[in-house]
Order: structure tokens, then C-alpha cells, then sequence
């Protein structure tokens, strides 16, 4: 008797764990233009099976904080001030433009980014000099104190939140956050990036611009980085950020956290197409890959245009699978990073 209890309690542990697993990530491109992957493409909505919602790399390719696609955020992420990432323009509308020319206007003085963690009461969780950075502007719009975030249960944030918070951390840093006080948590990682993180010219004070101007340059709001996220169904996300091919993406990303999914940029200032395809297939090895931030209009009618340096990237990719992030195609993921929806 005892053993047939021990033997079924093992069942349903296995069972529970199998269906935990089971439940899919969903993964959301905003872009300039309808099921198409543009020039100007960076946002990207992730949402956990427990229903936490998390927005990274706001950019230029959203309309602020007024976008009806963003619904319910609770994280806001963002990998370097870089405009393109930090949003200092945004989309004049929906559809505006090409997708290789969207149409946009100016977001400054305080980004698209803080515009949304603002009107959405999100955690901001960032490398500390550009968390302070985005909690000064979101202080501008709302006309309080952007303060730290208060752990709720333990280290771990929970959701819905009552205000925008900073929830800072460093190169290495992990801040935890729940859907509710009784669900799993969600993990947040920031990992190393090789690239750049100075700030738009446009998005400084008064003062601070005229001390730099003459010099035509801006300040450098820490280091850059990316993320890992481990989400509560197993699904390990690698999101790379603007950067070049270093080594931590073997010793850290793969080895250390085993990232199932990666999201790569393919910035053509940091990476050619077959440097992105050795990031994949040697250095990270994910099970499958979205590729973004391509600086071109990549796709036609949802399709990879030939000749294209996101054709001839994924063309190198071996032995797994590579998505287009399509403007508003939720993508569903299991822990195991299977595409189960959408793809």
C-alpha cells in the first residue's frame, strides 16, 4: 500500500510538472506595419502562462503610451538608450509610412518607454544609471517620485502594481516578479552586451545639451546590456540586446542558463549574417530563434524577401528553426521552446 501511494504521488508530480511545460509563452512583435518585420521593428510583448506581461525595447515602433496594442504591462525592459530602443521618436500612426520608411515623430522630451511605464504603473528593470534615467521622466509626466520598488512577497515583486517603480539592477542581476502572490515567479536576468549605450541628444535638458552640442556627443547611461528570462512553464528566453558576438553568449547564456529561445538582433552595425549564424548555432545553440531589429523591410506579405541580410542569416542557421518577428503575430512557446501556436 505504502509503495502504490509513494508511486502515485510520483505520477502526479510528473504529471503536474509535464503540464506546467506544457502551458505556452506568448510572444507578440509590435512593429511599424501588420504582419510584416520592418526597418524600425524592436518592441516586443512577452506574456507568461500565470498572465504577467512584460514590454521590451519600447523603441520607435509604437505610438507611446496611447498604442491600443500594448494592453496591461507590468514589466518594462529596455537594453540600452540608444533612440531606436528608448523610443526618443515614435509612430506617427499605425500603417504610416513604409516598411522600410515608417513615418515617425518626435517622443522627447521623455521617450516612448517612460511614456509607457508611466501610464501603465510598471516596474521598470534596468542597468541602474538608465533606470534613473527613464524614472526622472516618468516623474515629468505623472508630476510625482518614480521610487523603488517594494518586494511584496520575500525578493519578489508582484503584480498589479500601484505606481511605476524602479526595480534597478546591475550586469548579472536577477529581480523576480509575480502575477499574484500565489503564483510562480518569473525571472529577469541582465547579461552582458558588446555595443553602445549613449543617450539621444534630444531626450537631455536644457543645460546638458548645450554643454554638449559643440562636441557632438551625449552621455552613456551605463553599460549595455540583454536579458534572460525564465519564465514559469521552463521557457528560457536569451534577448540579445544590440550587440556583437562575445563570449559570454557560450559560457552565459548557454552554458550557465541554458536559454532554449533566443531573440537576436541583427543590427547591421554589430553583426554580419553569418557572425549571427555562428552566435546560434556554436555559441548559444538554442532550440529556436526570432529574429528582430533587421534595419530593413525583411518581409513581404509576411514572407522573408529574398536577398535580404535576414534571408541570408537565416539561411545559415542549422538544425533549428528561425521566426520572423511579424508586427502583431503572437507566437506561442512551450518550455522546451516548440513553437505550439502561431508560427
Amino acid at each position: 500500500m505504502r509503495d502504490h501511494i509513494v508511486r502515485s504521488i510520483l505520477v502526479l508530480a510528473v504529471a503536474t510538472s509535464a503540464a506546467a511545460w506544457a502551458q505556452g509563452v506568448k510572444i507578440t512583435p509590435l512593429g511599424s506595419h501588420a504582419g510584416e518585420l520592418c526597418s524600425r521593428d524592436r518592441a516586443t510583448i512577452f506574456e507568461d502562462p500565470t498572465g504577467l506581461r512584460i514590454l521590451y525595447d519600447a523603441g520607435q515602433s509604437v505610438m507611446g503610451a496611447d498604442d491600443p496594442r500594448l494592453g496591461k504591462i507590468d514589466v518594462v525592459l529596455l537594453s540600452h538608450a540608444h533612440g531606436d530602443h528608448i523610443g526618443d521618436m515614435k509612430m506617427r500612426a499605425l500603417e504610416a509610412g513604409t516598411c522600410d520608411n515608417p513615418q515617425l515623430v518626435s517622443a522627447a522630451p521623455n521617450s516612448t518607454t517612460a511614456e509607457i511605464a508611466a501610464a501603465k504603473n510598471a516596474a521598470v528593470i534596468m542597468v541602474v544609471p538608465l533606470a534613473n534615467f527613464i524614472g526622472r521622466k516618468v516623474e515629468s509626466i505623472r508630476g510625482k517620485p518614480t521610487t523603488a520598488c517594494p518586494p511584496q512577497t520575500g525578493a519578489d515583486l508582484v503584480a498589479p502594481l500601484a505606481a511605476p517603480c524602479l526595480a534597478t539592477v546591475q550586469t548579472g542581476g536577477t529581480r523576480t516578479f509575480k502575477a499574484s502572490a500565489t503564483s510562480k515567479a518569473v525571472e529577469i536576468t541582465l547579461v552582458p552586451a558588446a555595443h553602445d549605450s549613449t543617450v539621444p541628444i534630444a531626450l537631455l535638458g536644457d543645460a546638458e545639451r548645450k554643454n554638449l552640442e559643440p562636441d557632438n556627443v551625449s552621455l552613456t547611461l551605463g553599460p549595455p546590456g540583454g536579458y534572460v528570462i525564465r519564465f514559469t512553464n521552463g521557457l528560457t528566453a536569451y534577448l540579445t540586446g544590440d550587440t556583437g558576438i562575445h563570449a559570454e553568449m557560450q559560457t552565459v547564456e548557454h552554458d550557465f542558463y541554458k536559454a532554449n529561445l533566443m531573440e537576436l538582433n541583427l543590427g547591421q552595425s554589430a553583426l554580419t549574417p553569418e557572425a549571427a549564424a555562428y552566435a546560434v548555432n556554436t555559441l548559444v545553440q538554442p532550440a529556436s530563434v526570432i529574429v528582430s531589429h533587421v534595419n530593413e523591410g525583411a518581409t513581404s506579405g509576411g514572407k522573408v524577401r529574398p536577398m535580404t541580410r535576414t534571408a541570408a542569416f537565416i539561411a545559415l542557421v542549422k538544425g533549428r528553426p528561425v521566426y520572423p518577428a511579424l508586427s502583431g503575430k503572437t507566437m506561442e512557446f512551450d518550455g522546451a521552446a516548440k513553437c505550439v501556436a502561431g508560427c
